[in-house]
């Protein structure tokens, strides 16, 4: 058990306004694992208010050098309390044991060293040759205070792709953890603590549907960013929209893997099942549309089922098992749905389609496989969120690429094929902010990630995503004046 009944608020543990508390329940045995208290209007604001504070204080005058090194100790923090982050994880989330230390807490720290190198690199202030006549100064400042809101399936991943472009930009933020998943966020401002983090740069306060609205609505935000669904995220959008307030939404995906008739199979399938079924399928990256020629449907099919049969779903505590339970009941008896629906279009289940045998407690689906699927089936044209893949062949490679963007979404995507001067190609005609060639690794840390389309807007990693979170502004100057240059 893992009980706070404080909020991280000012660099601070303060008492919360209300005196509702918030269980969390493990996804894989059913039972309470901790609690956080769930705030009011009143925590909102009062986290709103430190974050400005800390933008409008001494934060303000921190050098990108100092914010960099600022990162690099949370990221030796994180990776101190590796195992605390991880065990932690598999409990709140039901990721399985490697993915939670891979996937989720070093990819975290990798990130907050990523944006160390950034920082240390951005062109904050620049001199131009001005059209008119005279130099102009091109400085890039701080957006203001923050508000990042985290999605359940991957929290302290999300955590960081929030708080280190923020604090490498020079802005402060207010974090609203998911629901079911606040714990590990917790843990995170006890690693801010010891970094010495200064006081109201980073608040962390656990809050409903509701008062996480009055956060994006809330004038005192300069920025939103937002991981999840395309339905929050269309709403946040609007409330951003209606404000003149930035957004960046990053949301859900539906993407397609190309196997090239040349593709090694052997090689090809272990990215399949890395790209398609990683965190129990939870993952709006997941590679969930398996594009086969016609000519090795069968053949792509038969190697497919075997490595999706191998897959054991159990606790995912176990390192052998390799897909653990899904978030919540409620999102089980979507996947449920959705397989029912695949069966009813006239998909076939190859695999799976059910809960696994033997599991008497936890919300499992087994990785299921479908085959004969179109691309106009339900189960090929929505985001399922959870380990089911849909098999779809296709006749040539123009085919291939009409099917990978006939879809309203547009955030990942790979090919496979023997020939890396195709898989470019391929890669620069289909419609997605990121995309892979011969591997699942779509994602870079040191490149811009986002989406197309429904997937999204703006762009978070790389030096792009810490201009997500600066102004641009321009100072024009007579000429014949020499520009004094600072840090």
């Amino acid at each position: 058990m893992q009980t706070y009944d404080k909020f991280y608020i000012g660099g601070e543990w303060v008492e919360p306004a209300g005196s509702e508390t918030l269980k969390v329940l493990s996804p894989t045995s059913e039972e309470v694992i901790g609690s956080v208290p769930v705030a009011t209007s009143a925590d909102m604001d009062r986290a709103v208010d430190a974050a400005r504070a800390a933008f409008e204080g001494e934060w303000s005058t921190w050098t990108p050098e100092q914010r960099a090194d600022l990162l690099v100790r949370i990221a030796d923090g994180i990776k101190q309390r590796q195992d605390d982050f991880t065990n932690l994880i598999v409990n709140e989330v039901g990721a399985p044991y490697y993915f939670s230390m891979f996937g989720q807490v070093m990819a975290s720290a990798m990130v907050f060293d990523a944006f160390a190198n950034h920082t240390r690199n951005y062109p904050f202030e620049e001199t131009r040759d001005g059209a008119l006549g005279g130099p102009i100064i091109v400085r890039r400042e701080p957006v203001g205070v923050c508000a990042g809101i985290i999605p359940w399936n991957v929290p302290l991943f999300i955590t960081s792709l929030k708080v280190a472009p923020t604090i490498g930009s020079g802005s402060t933020i207010v974090l609203k953890p998911a629901p079911e998943t606040p714990l590990d966020a917790n843990v995170f401002a006890e690693v801010l603590e010891a970094a010495g983090c200064p006081a109201g740069v980073v608040n962390i306060v656990a809050a409903d549907r509701e008062v996480g609205e009055h956060l994006v609505r809330h004038p005192g935000i300069d920025k939103v960013s937002f991981t999840g669904s395309t339905a929050a995220g269309r709403k946040i959008g609007a409330i951003c929209g209606e404000q003149l307030k930035r957004c960046t939404l990053e949301l859900g995906g539906k993407s397609a893997a190309i196997i090239c008739d040349d593709a090694n199979l052997e090689e090809t399938v272990p990215h399949l099942i890395q790209g398609g079924l990683m965190n129990n399928g939870q993952a709006c990256v997941a590679l969930t549309r398996v594009l086969a020629p016609r000519s090795r449907y069968d053949e792509v099919r038969d190697a497919l089922a075997a490595a999706v049969q191998s897959q054991v779903a159990g606790d995912p505590s176990n390192p052998e098992n390799l897909c653990g339970p899904l978030i919540a009941e409620r999102q089980r008896e979507r996947v449920e749905g959705y397989i029912a629906k695949g069966r009813e279009e006239g998909a076939t289940v190859v695999v799976g389609g059910a809960r696994p045998d033997g599991v008497e407690t936890g919300h499992f689906v087994s990785p299921t496989l479908f085959a004969d699927v179109t691309n106009d089936m339900t189960i090929a044209r929505e985001e399922i969120f959870g380990p089911v893949l849909s098999l779809i062949a296709y006749d040539d490679l123009d085919d291939a690429v009409a099917i990978a963007n006939d879809t309203d979404y547009g955030l990942a995507g790979a090919v496979y094929t023997a020939d890396i001067a195709k898989g470019i190609d391929v890669a620069r005609r289909v419609r997605t902010g990121t995309f892979a060639v011969n591997t699942a690794q779509g994602m870079d840390f040191n490149g811009p990630f986002g989406g197309f389309k429904s997937s999204g807007i703006g762009r978070e990693l790389g030096p792009e995503g810490l201009h997500a979170f600066c102004e641009d502004k321009t100072i024009s100057l007579p000429g014949g004046v020499e520009i004094p240059l600072t840090d």
